[in-house]
């Protein structure tokens, strides 16, 4: 079969303690669910691998598609360098309250303690509420000792660095940065493919359903955190009409954004790498060769890397633009 075309995935909704209704009612994710916190869009993660929702490929998993179908679909350098794994993890995340404050680990770590990737990440603010705003590092420098003597006293919050955000707002999270999504926010989450994640802080909350306090990983996470203060954190970026505008360019993924009005042709002859579609606002036609497809707000498209050309058609959309 010729991957001449994109592919779309059946989202993987996660329920979480901090999860609101947004991602179902707002997105269409189709759940019942009254606390849906994730949409898992396209994931490799074991145990949650994504599934082809329609076409000629619909039903088979990711790991199926990179197996058949190799550098065709992710790009001859990418299968050399991740072989039947894909390296990218893509999520929309509704926070109705916190989440709690954590750290990831690095690669290093990572692969020592969990035989895993280390979880570097990005944010994109979809929504935000009145005076939402989000946790990213610290407000002063710290060294362990001292996180430590905090942590203790039950004062942690008074040094972590707090900015209020607004949509459009975007924010990298390199690992060892110490972060939480705060109340009211809705973003695009783009991030290496893991699932290690070291909770420090949760305001005491009790799970529901085991009705115990979620369980911390203090010791894990001293030596995985980044005590250092950083000039800024959030990401400066210049956006431009019909056009490819970088937003976060790191060793893991590159994501552009592309604010689009009226019509865009994309030519990726010279990238050797799937891109990634997320619809961020608006909703866009995409056209490969004569056919084309429907892309709306809160959803995700594969374009496998045989597919050199596109034109992307919208009265007023935004799309993030990811790939490696």
């Amino acid at each position: 079969m010729t991957l001449d075309f994109p592919i779309t995935f059946k989202p993987i909704l996660k329920e979480r303690i901090w999860g609101g209704e947004k991602l179902t009612t707002v997105f269409k994710k189709g759940s019942e669910k009254t606390e849906i916190g994730e949409s898992w869009e396209l994931s490799d993660v074991e145990g949650d691998v994504s599934v082809v929702s329609t076409g000629p490929l619909q039903g088979k998993n990711l790991k199926e598609l990179i197996q058949t179908y190799k550098g065709k679909l992710v790009g001859e350098k990418v299968y050399s360098s991740f072989g039947n794994s894909f390296p990218i993890l893509i999520k929309y995340i509704d926070a109705k309250t916190p989440l709690s404050i954590q750290v990831h680990p690095s690669n290093e770590l990572a692969k020592t303690r969990h035989n895993s990737f280390g979880k570097n990440e990005m944010w994109y603010i979809m929504e935000a509420e009145e005076n939402a705003e989000l946790i990213v590092g610290f407000n002063q420098e710290l060294t362990q000792k001292s996180y430590q003597r905090k942590l203790d006293e039950g004062k942690i919050l008074e040094v972590l660095n707090t900015e209020k955000i607004s949509k459009g707002d975007t924010f990298y999270i390199p690992t060892g940065r110490v972060h939480a999504i705060g109340a009211g926010v809705v973003l695009a989450e783009i991030q290496q493919t893991s699932d290690v994640t070291y909770r420090i802080y949760d305001y005491k909350r009790v799970d529901a359903k085991t009705g115990k306090e979620r369980e911390l990983h203090t010791q894990l996470a001293l030596d995985a955190i980044d005590y250092q203060l950083h000039d800024s954190y959030k990401t400066a970026y210049t956006l431009k009409e019909n056009k490819s505008s970088e937003l976060v360019y790191s060793p893991y993924f590159k994501t552009n954004i592309i604010q689009l009005k009226g019509h865009l042709k994309q030519d990726y002859s010279g990238l050797d790498s799937f891109v990634i579609y997320m619809c961020v606002e608006g909703n866009a036609e995409i056209k490969c060769g004569l056919k084309s497809y429907q892309l709306n707000l809160g959803q995700t498209m594969l374009l496998p890397a045989t597919i050199l050309n596109v034109e992307l058609i919208s009265n007023n959309a935004k799309l993030l633009e990811v790939f490696l």
